[in-house]
């Protein structure tokens, strides 16, 4: 085996630092530690009551309650609309997240195309346009997640 000789070894370990600092700014980006003053929008699009009962509501709650986001907001949009109106369950399972602080909003040209929009109301959603507000959180930063 071949001993390398200093001035050999010096390059050596001069690439390999340089590679090094190399990768390191070329790797993802850490996470960042966690932050309340996030704020999230979930928009609930969907009309199928599994993805209501078993994913959107339950990460709903989920987010409101953590602590994750400074503020959590339920967007009942399209076909949620009817299936809300509709589905007993959801209607109180959502009254009990608007008792904990959860607000909720639903689009009033959606609930009214189903013709729902004073059922909604009647479960205490506020109803109202929302193609403007929704376009404000976006610009303003929010996390939309949408079901």
């Amino acid at each position: 085996m071949k001993r390398l000789t200093w001035p050999v070894m010096t390059v050596v370990l001069i690439a390999a630092a340089a590679l090094s600092t190399f990768w390191a700014s070329t790797a993802p980006a850490q996470p960042k530690p966690h932050q309340t003053s996030q704020r999230l929008a979930v928009l609930w699009a969907s009309g199928d009551p599994e993805v209501a009962h078993r994913v959107c509501l339950m990460y709903t709650q989920y987010a409101q309650q953590s602590g994750d986001y400074s503020k959590v907001l339920l967007i009942v949009w399209g076909p949620s609309s009817r299936l809300l109106a509709a589905d007993k369950d959801l209607q109180a399972k959502l009254k009990k997240m608007m008792k904990q602080g959860l607000p909720v909003e639903a689009c009033v040209v959606c609930a009214d195309a189903y013709g729902v929009s004073d059922q909604l109301r009647n479960i205490g959603i506020t109803v109202k346009p929302m193609g403007p507000p929704l376009t404000n959180m976006l610009q303003a930063g929010y996390h939309v997640l949408t079901f």
